[in-house]
């Protein structure tokens, strides 16, 4: 794991530093270079619902390398079940060929739970961290791919799994 963390790492700040640069990039100023993306989600059935809400931005450094901030809100209801989500990230892009992109991005999450049970109510606030190392086949604005968190845990009460899949768009 460490090795493929490496070489990401090392993608990202060849990329970076790259001194090559088209002349688009050379000549176009801040919010050309500027790009917007995000997701948005609603799932919902018998007694069950779920809306997420994404927005990021990324800041096109060369043709090859990307980074910016993002924002999440989640909410779940399930019964008696509910939960709210906010937090951010920051994530890098790294596009070594045109139909690839790696990326690397660290998450931090609060959690509020509220449960009503037989028993009495349950409740837990908590932060969660999570750093993902993705890759994915990239064509325009649209990258499909997959992601690892490196920080996942098996008592994780966010993710279920370590490897998520994705659909990523930036306009």
């Amino acid at each position: 794991m460490k090795s493929i963390a490496t070489l990401i790492i090392t993608i990202l700040f060849i990329t970076l530093f790259s001194n090559e640069s088209t002349a688009q990039f050379a000549r176009s100023n801040f919010w050309d270079r500027v790009a917007i993306g995000g997701g948005l989600g609603l799932n919902f059935g018998q007694d069950y619902f779920a809306a997420n809400i994404s927005p990021s931005a990324v800041y096109n450094f060369n043709p090859y390398f990307a980074a910016g901030p993002g924002l999440s809100y989640s909410y779940i209801k399930n019964g008696s079940y509910k939960s709210s989500i906010v937090g951010g990230s920051i994530i890098a892009l790294a596009n070594p060929l045109p139909i690839l992109q790696l990326s690397a991005e660290f998450e931090e999450l609060y959690v509020s739970q509220k449960a009503n049970l037989d028993g009495g109510t349950f409740k837990d606030d908590f932060w969660n961290s999570a750093l993902f190392l993705g890759a994915g086949y990239r064509s325009g604005p649209v990258t499909i791919g997959a992601r690892y968190n490196v920080l996942f845990k098996d008592d994780n009460l966010i993710y279920t799994s370590a490897i998520q899949p994705f659909i990523r768009f930036y306009f």
